[in-house]
């Protein structure tokens, strides 16, 4: 029976030893994986900023969306368009579009590009399109381009083509109120009558 039991003993303490290797070997695989993974993101990320860096690819955003990757890859083979816009303070920024882009296209890539530009100047600054849009137009060669719908090959904008902020103003016919601005309006009358 002495034998049987120590017999017993070896056995379950093999079975222990054996346990607590493995145990132990997947600590160490848990380990040794969880540093390859932030090695690897590490070595991305370095890879990444040196590459942004780089003079060749400096119309890249600092932090590109794969749709901005998509667009200047589509710019090389001639898919996409490279429009100059001027801006009423004298100065130029460059935006890349597909060919086939509208106006409402043109004019969300302008928002991103200068939004992108103030945060990495001044940190958050909020710029108000709605005001921006209401007040002022885009224009190629004198001629206004009004319709967010209308196509920008329709007024001659190619690779290449410039386009500035012109001052524009609605004509009261064309402006509308909302309703609840209309209420307010008439509901003060009301009051002073």
């Amino acid at each position: 029976m002495l034998k049987s039991d120590r017999n017993h003993n070896c056995v379950a303490m093999k079975e222990d030893g054996d346990e607590s290797l493995k145990s132990s070997s997947k600590e160490e695989e848990n380990v040794v994986g969880y540093h390859s993974t932030n090695v690897k993101k590490v070595r991305l990320n370095s890879t990444l900023t040196a590459l942004l860096d780089d003079p060749i690819l400096a119309d890249v955003p600092k932090k590109p969306t794969l749709l901005d990757v998509d667009t200047l890859i589509s710019l090389e083979l001639g898919s996409a368009m490279r429009i100059s816009v001027l801006k009423l303070d004298g100065t130029i920024i460059d935006v890349a579009i597909m060919n086939s882009a509208s106006l409402k296209d043109l004019k969300l890539a302008i928002k991103k590009k200068v939004n992108e530009m103030e945060q990495s100047k001044m940190g958050h600054r909020h710029i108000s399109w709605k005001h921006v849009w209401a007040n002022f137009c885009l224009a190629h060669h004198n001629e206004k381009i009004l319709d967010d719908s209308s196509a920008l090959q329709d007024f001659g904008i190619r690779n290449n083509s410039q386009v500035h902020f012109v001052p524009y103003v609605m004509s009261k016919n064309s402006r509308r109120h909302s309703r609840r601005r209309k209420h307010r309006f008439f509901h003060g009358l009301n009051k002073c009558t």
